[in-house]
């Protein structure tokens, strides 16, 4: 069966360093940390004091106060980057079929603010079960899809994907799919994660899985520095509009990139850690390249996955090297949690976004923090240190890796 051009024709995105999409890339490119103290909670007690949140950010200047009430800040930030990708696209204002429009949108995690909070206030009050109403469709992993289809009218496949930190490049290449397969012209898709949180964070200290750098959290979070100790959670989402090339050019639409392939795979290891050799995310990317057409040469830039922790960066760097061969030391990397933080479930979404513009503007984001490479970083990485820099980019792969050992990786390119 002859498959289908895709191409991204809106972006949105809300993010710790941007609450759209241009602010978002320049802070991208300026070396911006998203790194503050955690105003959502008191710290007092806890090991982590600090996060990347979104700043700046008043809901109710986008959603009804009355539709508030129904929304966990997790599709609350849904809605808002998906307006952004939808209106970015013109797709409410063109005459599309919207049978054929639908939207998978992910979440690690999913409503867990407002699932604190009704336990909450259950097991410290009486007794009796008084559960908000909207407590069910605020706290479930699906309601950002659906929310969305619902305002805008969108008939089409409607899910969430979840596979902890990758579930947006699942998401993605779902999405991705159902295009190039001829089961749908447009596509809404990205993630969401709102898990600042007690026990988010406090989960993840538990796990010795978050830095405790709280001295110098503006720069705690450094992938590949020999003094990293953890990841800096985040928040936020991102949304990404794609259709098929023809349709696109059709309406007249603008076009930012094409995607051109994805790959998935499991590392089958351990339920947190990865495969200290990378076996599994190696074969993700062999997956996203040979699914691409491409050659391990075409790639130029790879957004890593690049969470700051001791044990998850090296790995990701051997599979590179693996899967790269000969190309491995000409194709740059970095990692834009240096600056967002980590976001879970949303990561790979704005890190999509982030290798979309890379290609659109012929800049790669820099990793920002690093002040001494690990030396166990294999011979020959090519890592963007410091500032930004402008070359070429033709092809852009993105990873992201999940507890559990998921894996998904997708390639973006100029539109040829």
């Amino acid at each position: 069966m002859e498959t289908k051009r895709v191409v991204v024709t809106g972006l949105g995105c809300l993010t710790p360093i941007g609450n759209n999409v241009e602010d978002f890339w320049k802070a991208l490119t300026a070396g911006v940390s998203g790194c503050a103290p955690i105003t959502k909670f008191d710290t007092t007690n806890f090991k982590t004091k600090f996060a990347c949140e979104i700043k700046g950010f008043n809901p109710e200047e986008f959603i009804d106060r009355k539709e508030l009430r129904k929304m966990d800040p997790n599709a609350v930030y849904a809605m808002v980057a998906a307006d952004q990708a939808v209106k970015d696209a013109g797709i409410d204002a063109a005459p599309v079929d919207k049978e054929r429009c639908g939207v998978i949108f992910a979440s690690g995690i999913g409503g867990l603010n407002n699932l604190e909070q009704e336990l909450k206030d259950y097991f410290t009050g009486s007794g009796v079960p008084r559960f908000n109403p909207f407590y069910i469709t605020k706290m479930i992993t699906n309601m950002s899809a659906g929310m969305i289809s619902i305002k805008h009218g969108f008939m089409g496949a409607n899910f969430a994907t979840v596979s902890a930190c990758a579930s947006s490049n699942h998401a993605i290449i779902t999405a991705f799919n159902f295009i190039r397969t001829g089961l749908a012209d447009i596509m809404v898709t990205g993630g969401t994660e709102a898990a600042i949180t007690p026990s988010s964070v406090g989960g993840f200290n538990s796990m010795k899985a978050l830095s405790t750098n709280n001295e110098n959290y503006a720069t705690a979070s450094r992938p590949y520095d020999v003094t990293r100790d953890g990841f800096v959670i985040g928040e936020g989402a991102g949304a990404i509009v794609l259709e098929e090339y023809e349709h696109a050019k059709k309406r007249g639409a603008k076009i930012y990139a094409e995607l051109c392939g994805g790959g998935m795979s499991c590392d089958a290891y351990h339920i947190s850690a990865t495969h200290p050799e990378g076996v599994g995310a190696a074969l993700c990317m062999k997956n996203a390249i040979k699914d691409a057409g491409l050659k391990p040469e075409d790639i130029n830039y790879v957004n890593t996955h690049g969470t700051s922790t001791p044990v998850g960066d090296m790995p990701e760097l051997f599979a590179l090297k693996s899967t790269l061969g000969d190309s491995y030391s000409k194709t740059y990397i970095s990692s834009t949690k240096s600056m967002t933080g980590h976001l879970l479930g949303a990561a790979s979404a704005i890190e999509a976004i982030a290798s979309v513009l890379a290609i659109q503007n012929d800049i790669i984001p820099a990793t920002i923090n690093v002040t001494q490479l690990d030396p166990n970083i294999p011979d020959g990485s090519n890592i963007v240190v410091g500032e930004s820099l402008k070359t070429t980019v033709n092809y852009a792969l993105s990873n992201s890796f999940g507890f559990g050992g998921h894996n998904a990786s997708v390639i973006f390119g100029k539109v040829k």
